[in-house]
């Protein structure tokens, strides 16, 4: 069982690295270009277990670049293929369109076309829960209207989706659409609003709240996303679907900084600021689908997970194992 993970250096895709060493008897080949979207110490940590380990080859390349990915499947003849990997980043891409476009769309592209010339068994295609746009009714249902994305990440995800069902109907590349609800756990990245909070209530410093902390988002555990990938790696019936991979309990932006406040013992210095535009009120994931096509049901209560995250995060921390920067450094992402 030859596997690829893009993006796996990243915060799900080492996660996912490490499951399927301990549940399935895999080769898994770690892809990463190690962008500096954030520190690459990070990212390097993340995969540092694996380095060494037998069944692991970590790639440092471009999933844009066709050529180099034609020549890896060629090399590697992959089972599966999970394609995490991608620019994230709603507010960035707002600013910096460009290579949402180029990444998400253009690397998916890439990685699809060398599918089709090298198949495999499954094509995981990791699109977002920011496919549903203005005019979606919550919770989201994956075969209702999805509404017009609000960001150019979020185009750029539906745009990828497209193309991976465009490239199973005419070439038969087996592809599965996923689209996570805000995944959280220990690796989170540290431009995601769980992070910020944390750090800016552990630093003392303003933690900025946009609006009244009304919205609502379906925070989803990343071992229980992971069971959701592992489960449409093997599912029937799945190619040519997208299937939502959430929580089913949305919670207040609010709610969160009360809960890190009980778990860090700490309180938050609260810095209101004016709503920002384009943001959903509500994500929601609706898990009729998974369920009935993945057995999908997630375990972990968002108090646990938050407990879990916060324990590695100072653990961590202490060890001088990672070092986040201040809450209020921009963070800088580059084509």
């Amino acid at each position: 069982m030859k596997t690829l993970v893009t993006g796996g250096a990243g915060f799900i895709g080492s996660h996912l690295v490490g499951r399927l060493l301990r549940t399935a008897d895999a080769e898994v080949t770690c892809l990463d270009n190690y962008n500096d979207y954030y520190a690459q110490q990070l990212k390097r940590e993340n995969v540092r277990p694996y380095a060494d380990h037998a069944r692991v080859t970590l790639v440092e390349a471009d999933f844009t670049d066709h050529a180099a990915m034609r020549r890896l499947f060629e090399e590697s003849q992959f089972d599966y293929v999970v394609h995490l990997g991608g620019f994230a980043g709603v507010r960035y891409s707002v600013e910096n369109p460009k290579p949402y476009e180029e990444h998400n769309v253009g690397g998916t592209l890439s990685l699809l076309e060398a599918a089709r010339h090298v198949p495999v068994k499954r094509f995981l295609l990791a699109s977002s829960s920011t496919v549903y746009g203005r005019g979606a009714d919550a919770p989201f249902r994956e075969d209702s209207p999805l509404g017009v994305p609000l960001s150019p990440y979020g185009a750029s995800k539906r745009a990828a989706e497209l193309m991976g069902l465009t490239y199973c109907d005419l070439f038969q590349v087996p592809v599965v659409c996923i689209r996570p609800f805000s995944i959280y756990g220990p690796r989170l990245r540290p431009d995601l609003a769980l992070t910020i909070f944390a750090r800016c209530i552990l630093d003392d410093r303003p933690l900025p709240l946009f609006g009244d902390g009304s919205i609502r988002r379906d925070f989803t555990y990343v071992d229980d996303f992971c069971d959701g990938l592992e489960a449409a790696l093997a599912a029937d019936g799945v190619v040519g679907e997208a299937i939502n991979l959430g929580h089913d309990e949305p919670v207040a932006v609010r709610e969160v900084i009360e809960l890190l406040e009980a778990t860090l013992g700490r309180k938050a210095k609260i810095q209101r600021l004016p709503d920002r535009s384009g943001e959903m009120p509500v994500t929601h994931a609706d898990l009729t689908k998974a369920r009935r096509l993945l057995g999908y049901e997630p375990k972990m209560s968002f108090a646990a997970g938050v407990q879990a995250y916060c324990d590695w995060l100072l653990e961590s921390e202490a060890a001088g194992v990672i070092s986040f920067p201040p809450a209020t450094t921009p963070l800088r992402k580059t084509a």
